[in-house]
C-alpha cells in the first residue's frame, strides 16, 4: 500500500464516517449483539460506542495499523474486550463455528473478494448466528439516474478511498453466500449525496 492509503485514508475514514447521522446508524445496527461477535473492517473502532453489555467480546479484523491506533480511545472507554484478531476479511484465522454474531458497517466496499469475505463470515459464525450490517452500495433500481452516475463516479472513488466500490448490492452479496436475510431498510443516508449515501441496514442469518 502506499503512503495515501496507509496512512491518509483512515484519517479521512475515521472522520467520515464518524459524521452525527452514521452515528445513529451504528447504534441501530449494533442493537441486539451479544456474546462473541465478530467485526471485520473494525477501522478506527466508531462503533465501540454502541456495543452492550451483553456482547463478551470483540474480535476485530482490521489491516489499518493507524486506523487501530485511532481505536486507542474509544477502547479505554470500554468495558467490552476487544482484541485486533486478523488482518483479512477474506481469510479469517478462526475456526468453523466461533461466534454468536459478526458485525459490518461499511465494509463490504472495499473489500477485494467481498463473496470470500462473506464466505468465511459464515462459516465461523454458529448455526443460526447473525451477521449486523449496514453498507452503502448501488441505489434502487427505480433510481436509474443515480445508478448511472454511480458507475461514472466509481472509478474516481475507488482512487480515492482505497478500492470503495458504489455499485456493489450488500443485501445481493448476502444471499449469494447462502445468508438468509432477515431484516432489511433500504434508505438515503441523511445528509449524503445520493451516489455515495444508498444505505442497506438490517440483519441476516448464517443458516
Amino acid at each position: 500500500m502506499g503512503v495515501y492509503t496507509e496512512r491518509v485514508v483512515p484519517r479521512i475514514i475515521d472522520v467520515a464516517c464518524g459524521m452525527k447521522e452514521a452515528a445513529k446508524l451504528r447504534r441501530r445496527v449494533c442493537d441486539g449483539l451479544a456474546g462473541t461477535v465478530l467485526e471485520i473492517g473494525f477501522g478506527s473502532g466508531l462503533n465501540v460506542p454502541f456495543y452492550s453489555a451483553a456482547v463478551t467480546r470483540v474480535d476485530a479484523v482490521e489491516p489499518s495499523d493507524i486506523g487501530w491506533k485511532l481505536a486507542a480511545k474509544r477502547l479505554e472507554g470500554t468495558s467490552v474486550t476487544v482484541r485486533r484478531a486478523g488482518l483479512d476479511g477474506q481469510s479469517l484465522p478462526f475456526a468453523d463455528h466461533t461466534y454468536d454474531a459478526a458485525l459490518s458497517t461499511w465494509t463490504l466496499c472495499t473489500i477485494p473478494d467481498p463473496a470470500a469475505a462473506l464466505r468465511e463470515v459464515r462459516r465461523v459464525l454458529k448455526p443460526g448466528g447473525t451477521l449486523h450490517f449496514v453498507e452503502h452500495g448501488l441505489a434502487p433500481p427505480e433510481d436509474e439516474r443515480v445508478r448511472r452516475w454511480q458507475r461514472r463516479l466509481e472509478p474516481v472513488q475507488r482512487r480515492l478511498l482505497a478500492g470503495c466500490h458504489l455499485t456493489r448490492s450488500a443485501p445481493d452479496m448476502l444471499r449469494e453466500a447462502g445468508f438468509i436475510v432477515t431484516e432489511l431498510d433500504v434508505f438515503y443516508e441523511k445528509g449524503a449525496p445520493k451516489v455515495m449515501g444508498a444505505d442497506s441496514l438490517g440483519k441476516a442469518v448464517a443458516p
